[in-house]
């Protein structure tokens, strides 16, 4: 059993804390897996696996900007979300599905490179990275997640209409040489119209819905 909620666009500290009264619910058997949906003002996190190294906007930028930095028990390294962008939170508890995580992160991806085929772009993985990427060197989506007792959180980061001038801020997963793009981005370059949220969103539930029934 699979629960789908949306958080819409909520401060990233208030969803945290959220997760985690979730996840415990769920670590209890209190609460079916729950796939979460929402949005963050922009925001800056590091994985426990990043460096601060990979931020390349002065402290004083991010306070006068108004983007604040958090460490995060996440895998990964440094990410970024903002308004825009699909944040999809995976409160999962795998022995209920298959209990090992490399399984888990390959559902994620499967998940989203469907989602992005229905626009038309041919998501694919990189050897050795995690997340979907098009044509092996942008990438769209951006996946990290924590695991306690079984209980998955954090999740995924799917760019679909989001300021990607604002990645400039970071390395993105302290990848040197590859870039960051967007479902809007990719359909620009093909003089396609725009997509909503909402639509991407809701191919997505559906996506998670089949792979986790």
């Amino acid at each position: 059993m699979l629960t789908i909620e949306d958080w819409g666009l909520i401060d990233y500290h208030d969803a945290w804390e959220r997760q985690r009264h979730l996840q415990g619910r769920i670590q209890a058997g209190a609460k079916d897996s729950t796939l979460v949906f929402c949005q963050h003002p922009s925001v800056i996190t590091v994985g426990k696996n990043g460096s601060r190294d990979n931020i390349l906007l002065p402290q004083t930028q991010w306070n006068e900007r108004g983007v604040e930095v958090v460490n995060v028990n996440r895998g990964g390294d440094v990410t970024l979300h903002n308004p825009g962008q699909i944040v999809g939170y995976t409160l999962f508890r795998l022995t209920d599905f298959t209990p090992d995580l490399h399984w888990f992160l390959r559902e994620i991806e499967a998940c989203i490179i469907e989602t992005i085929a229905e626009y038309g772009l041919n998501g694919d993985r990189v050897e050795s990275l995690t997340g979907v990427w098009l044509e092996q060197k942008r990438k769209i989506c951006a996946i990290g997640i924590h695991c306690s007792r079984w209980v998955t959180a954090h999740g995924f980061a799917l760019n679909v209409s989001n300021d990607l001038n604002e990645f400039s801020y970071i390395i993105p997963c302290g990848i040197h040489d590859k870039e960051v793009t967007s479902i809007n981005q990719e359909r620009q370059k093909k003089i396609q119209n725009s997509v909503s949220l909402e639509d991407v969103q809701n191919i997505c539930t559906r996506r998670f819905l089949a792979h986790f029934l």
